[in-house]
Formats: C-alpha cells, sequence, structure tokens
C-alpha cells in the first residue's frame, strides 16, 4: 500500500497539521476543518482521530468554490484550522490568494513523498486517485490503447466522451500533460480531444461511465473509484453498466497514469 493511501498517514498527517497550524485552538482540544470532501467519506477518519487523540473536530463542508470565497471573506479572523480539497488544483488555487500559511515538518516530509506535496509546504497530499481510460469491452480491444495522447488520433473520432474542461480533474490532467509534453503539444492534443467527442461534454465520471456501457461512446476517462463504486452499488442498473466496461492504464512505458491528488493545507 502505497504511504500517501494508508489512512494511518491521513491521521497522522490531519493532527501534525492542526498542531503546527493552530496551537490556541488545540489549547481547547478542538480543531475546525473545512473540507470539500463528502462528509460521509470523511467524518469516520475524523472519529477515529478524536479518540485517538481526544481532539474535538468541527467539520465544515461544501464545495470547493464556496469554501475558498469563505476563507478569503473571513480573512485573518477565519476559524478554520486545516482546509481539505479533492484535488491539489484547488489547493494550489488556494496558495494562490493567499490564505494558506506553510509548514515546515520532518515528520510530514518523512511521511508524505516530495512528488505529492508542494516544496514549500503549503500543502500536503493525503490521498490519490488515478484517472486511467474506460473502455467498452465488447467494442474495444486493449491491444487498440496505449496513451492518453493516443485518444486523440483519428481512430476514435466520434467515439470519445469527456466530461467538461470544468472539471477539476481534467484540468489537471492538462497540467500533467504539460509538464510532461510542454503547452504546444498538450494544445494540439487537447484539439484531437474535442475533435474526436462523439457528444458535447456533460455530467460527471459515472456519467461518462455510462455513456460508454450504452454505446454512444467507445471510450472515457474516469477516476477509478468512481467505477468502483459503480461494481459495488446497490443499484442494478450501476452494476449492470460497470459489468460492460473495463480499465486500461496508459502510458505503461513512460509516464504513467495520471493521478490525482487529494490534501490538506
Amino acid at each position: 500500500m502505497s504511504k500517501l493511501s494508508n489512512p494511518r498517514i491521513f491521521l497522522h498527517v490531519i493532527g501534525l497539521l492542526t498542531s503546527l497550524l493552530a496551537p490556541p485552538v488545540l489549547a481547547s482540544d478542538e480543531v475546525n476543518i473545512y473540507s470539500a470532501r463528502k462528509e460521509d467519506l470523511i467524518k469516520p477518519l475524523l472519529d477515529d482521530f478524536s479518540q485517538q487523540t481526544g481532539i474535538k473536530v468541527n467539520l465544515v463542508t461544501g464545495k470547493e468554490e464556496a469554501l475558498l470565497q469563505r476563507l478569503q471573506s473571513e480573512g485573518i479572523n477565519t476559524p478554520a484550522d486545516v482546509l481539505l480539497t479533492s484535488d491539489a488544483g484547488r489547493l494550489a488555487a488556494a496558495q494562490k490568494v493567499g490564505i494558506l500559511q506553510a509548514v515546515k515538518s520532518a515528520a510530514l516530509d518523512e511521511n508524505i513523498p516530495a512528488t505529492y506535496r508542494d516544496p514549500d509546504g503549503y500543502w500536503y497530499g493525503l490521498s490519490m486517485r488515478a484517472r486511467p481510460i474506460i473502455y467498452a469491452k465488447a467494442r474495444v480491444k486493449p491491444e487498440q490503447l496505449a496513451t492518453y495522447e493516443a485518444l486523440a488520433d483519428p481512430q476514435w473520432q466520434g467515439k470519445l466522451c469527456l466530461r467538461s474542461s470544468d472539471s477539476v480533474y481534467n484540468q489537471s490532467l492538462v497540467a500533467g500533460m504539460i509538464a510532461h509534453h510542454g503547452e504546444a503539444k498538450t494544445e494540439a492534443w487537447a484539439k484531437g480531444l474535442v475533435a474526436n467527442l462523439a457528444r458535447p461534454p456533460k455530467g460527471g465520471d459515472r456519467d461518462q461511465i455510462k455513456a460508454v456501457a450504452a454505446g454512444e461512446c467507445e471510450v472515457t476517462l474516469a477516476n477509478t473509484y468512481y467505477l468502483g463504486g459503480m461494481v459495488n452499488s446497490s443499484d442494478a442498473t450501476d452494476k449492470q453498466a460497470a459489468a460492460q466496461v473495463a480499465v486500461f492504464w496508459p502510458d505503461a512505458k513512460t509516464t504513467g497514469v495520471h493521478v490525482n491528488v487529494s490534501g490538506a493545507g
């Protein structure tokens, strides 16, 4: 198991961040967390943290944009000690507008690999999720797939479904492509993807998977946990759709699959 995916590491990091960022709050045995993660996913871990430390967690949940606006509005008077987001792009945005403070900690650096944290200590990754290619098992052979770049090839014209470019998951993927291939090649790749779309971008990751299963397109990009949720869903329609698709891990011989990092600052 990757260090970044270990719940024990998550609890350890939360404890370190709160102790470093908010001594006055910890003196009263409370910590305030603004979280864009779904409460039913994060609450059990925070409850475990409280049991282990005796520190009460006051949790405020909401959309990333709303939480960022709230933090900017509250300014230095904010009660928040830690911001949790679903993507490093949101943490970078929070850093850019000046609502995060840097943390220097040997313990954090030891537990969080350098690849998954801000070099200046403004945020630290807590978990990661892969964004591979999802394809229709009945209509696409794995050997037809290779890389993210190849999805822009003419053979996929009219066969690709994607979320909107407003999706932070897609924005992070594009940022990764720019880092690996430069702006010019990434722009050309993005235009190729648009040319290959089977329909205008709409919906979330589950909607893309369902569209592939329904035959609206042949391939898409989605975070793996959405597919996992459908596989284990109590909804028969979700399970049926999930059974008709498979995961392909692109760029295995080069940069590897793209991962989104959720984290805290």
